[in-house]
């Protein structure tokens, strides 16, 4: 369904409901069991939801948000909300209190959807004043509160439509209460606003429009089909604009099912349920996978010379596909006929065994990672984005991927090399600005309508992009050596001794970083060096800072000599969204941990570059 057919989001939602009402649109797990909700059943319910909201009386235009897990009441509100003609506002279920205030008053929210009421209290508690905000609606309540704002969801919700005789009652609602037919809606209008993770600075609002996002759809779907069989398992937020564009709005652009996941601690067993044909995720979960089997597979043994040849041999034959080298002779195709459904069949059938095509995205992936999983027949590809481009910048067909790069920008998006090699881009995925932040709009694009990312990056001559990191996180040293923390820092967690890394030495003669020791890895290594793993002592032994640079170096040994770190500060104690060092996306918060952690910078730079001792055996 191109995206000029659609006009709208709301038009492409009716649209797909008149072409395939009786087709699954969404699996939801509800009391034991998976559920499907076909398009004209989900047509019924957004009605329910578009009465509820159109007798709030708001004008289009104004916004409402939401924070609730991914599943068909997220759609429901948000597909209501867009009917009126009101701009969403996603929230993660997982952020802050301080940052989800700060977003309802920063967008001037005039109703809130929770999941649970201790939400609405937690807000309360932090005591914004939210002015704009008229009506808090909950799914669950449990507690006692009793502001007078807040109101029970099935209490709001009518028991029927004003369209309930509609088979899509968006168009059914009185004229008055929403915007006219979809045919005449304005694509570019603002459909919602998707705050930035606020890794510098407090979230900015992204002004994203229909046609931004269903551009951006229909340019995804030309580099690789979906097919209306395909089946979506989404897990990522819907707050993040990845899975909001490619795991929600494309799916309905092509006619796809969308099973929604229980939970990130379900997913192995969501994978088996549903069996998706089509998997989005980020780094971090390929990361776990990839670093679960290794753990399993050990140094040694004859797993591992199995496991080692079978990937070896199985990315010889994607490379050979290529035409980049070589196909695998007789004995080749011979031990591949033995090893696949040996080795890769079972990492594959915990997948669920159907994938045609994983999508990584959101972060860089690890080259090594994905030579794996396409070693062992993943069909893999990655792609680069950022909220203000839609968000998708690039991707690659499956046969066309390569491991270390993002792929081609996509049909339609021109992409070209700044000062400072930050990438820039141009195209009609590319947001009006950011919400009330005129100033910081005009710093993000430019005259000639191209968007400064800030992501620094390369582009090779067959049009291929790799990207080096951040503007603002490179580093530079007082030796002038200028170095992009985020690849050190995603190779360093790729050991399973660290499950989070910062690299730091800007304006310093050397690199140092500040490493959280996993669990499990830090206790058998304490218990080699006869140590107490609980004793806070134990992370400053000499010993034991020398093991943990020895694998340090070793996750560093391909990056220059002026990338390498030269001094640790070893911590038990996580990073995370609670205590402020993380973002909803998972991204560091450098100036905050700068801050928590500057007294043990500091002392990694009190004296001369440390010597390196051997640990002990």
């Amino acid at each position: 369904m191109p995206a000029d057919t659609a006009r709208t989001l709301a038009g492409l939602f009716a649209q797909r409901v008149d072409r395939t009402p009786n087709a699954t649109a969404y699996r939801e797990f509800a009391d034991g069991a998976w559920r499907d909700h076909s398009w004209a059943a989900m047509a019924r319910a957004v009605s329910r939801w578009r009465t509820g909201l159109a007798g709030e009386h708001l004008a289009p235009g104004e916004r409402v948000a939401l924070s609730i897990p991914n599943g068909v009441d997220w759609v429901c509100f948000d597909q209501a909300a867009l009917a009126l003609g009101l701009v969403t506002v996603p929230l993660y279920t997982t952020d802050s209190p301080g940052n989800m205030a700060h977003i309802l008053a920063d967008s001037g929210a005039r109703l809130l959807l929770l999941d649970r009421d201790e939400q609405w209290t937690a807000l309360l508690e932090h005591g914004t004043p939210l002015p704009a905000l008229k009506r808090v609606l909950c799914r669950q309540r449990a507690g006692s509160c009793q502001e007078p704002r807040l109101q029970a969801v099935h209490d709001w919700l009518p028991e029927r439509s004003d369209g309930d005789a509609a088979p899509y009652a968006a168009t059914a609602v009185d004229a008055a209460d929403g915007p006219p037919d979809h045919a005449d809606a304005d694509p570019d209008a603002t459909a919602t606003l998707v705050y930035t993770s606020g890794t510098t600075g407090p979230p900015k609002g992204v002004m994203l429009s229909h046609r931004n996002i269903l551009t951006n759809a229909e340019a995804v779907l030309q580099r690789i089909p979906a097919r209306p069989t395909d089946v979506f398992l989404s897990f990522l937020p819907l707050a993040h604009a990845f899975e909001r564009t490619v795991g929600y709005y494309l799916p309905m652009m092509s006619g796809c099912a969308v099973a929604y996941a229980r939970s990130i601690e379900q997913l192995r067993e969501d994978l088996l349920s549903v069996q998706p044909t089509v998997l989005l995720s980020v780094p971090r979960v390929y990361d776990k996978i990839y670093l679960a089997i290794q753990d399993k597979l050990g140094r040694f043994g004859i797993k591992r010379l199995l496991f080692d040849a079978t990937v070896a041999l199985g990315w010889r034959r994607f490379q050979a596909a290529q035409g980049r080298r070589r196909p695998p002779g007789p004995l080749g195709r011979l031990l591949w006929a033995l090893l696949r459904p040996l080795v890769a069949a079972p990492v594959l059938n915990r997948l669920g065994g159907r994938l045609r095509v994983a999508v990584s995205g959101g972060a860089p992936l690890s080259a090594t990672v994905a030579r794996f999983f396409v070693g062992l027949g993943l069909p893999l590809t990655e792609g680069y984005g950022l909220t203000e481009a839609g968000p998708v910048v690039t991707n690659v067909e499956l046969e066309r991927f390569r491991p270390g790069c993002v792929g081609l920008p996509l049909p339609g998006v021109a992409l070209r090399l700044g000062p400072q090699q930050e990438i820039f881009v141009r195209g009609p995925n590319v947001t009006k600005g950011y919400w009330g932040q005129p100033e910081a709009t005009a710093a993000a694009i430019d005259a000639d309508g191209w968007l400064h990312t800030g992501d620094v990056g390369e582009i090779d001559a067959e049009g291929y992009v790799r990207i080096r990191g951040r503007l603002k996180e490179i580093i530079v040293t007082s030796t002038g050596e200028k170095v992009p923390p985020t690849d050190m820092e995603a190779a360093l967690t790729m050991e399973p001794l660290f499950d989070q890394a910062m690299v730091v030495g800007e304006g310093r003669p050397y690199l140092t970083a500040v490493l959280v020791l996993a669990d499990k890895p830090w206790r058998q290594l304490a218990a080699k060096l006869g140590h107490d793993a609980d004793d806070p002592a134990a992370l400053a032994d000499p010993f034991v800072l020398s093991a943990a640079q020895a694998k340090v170096d070793d996750r560093l040994r391909d990056f220059p000599h002026h990338a390498q770190v030269h001094g640790l500060h070893l911590t038990r104690t996580p990073w995370t969204i609670d205590n402020g060092l993380l973002t909803p996306t998972m991204k560091l918060k450098r100036d905050a941990l700068m801050g928590r952690l500057g007294t043990a910078i500091e002392a990694l730079y009190r004296h001369p570059r440390p010597e390196r001792a051997k640990p002990a055996h």
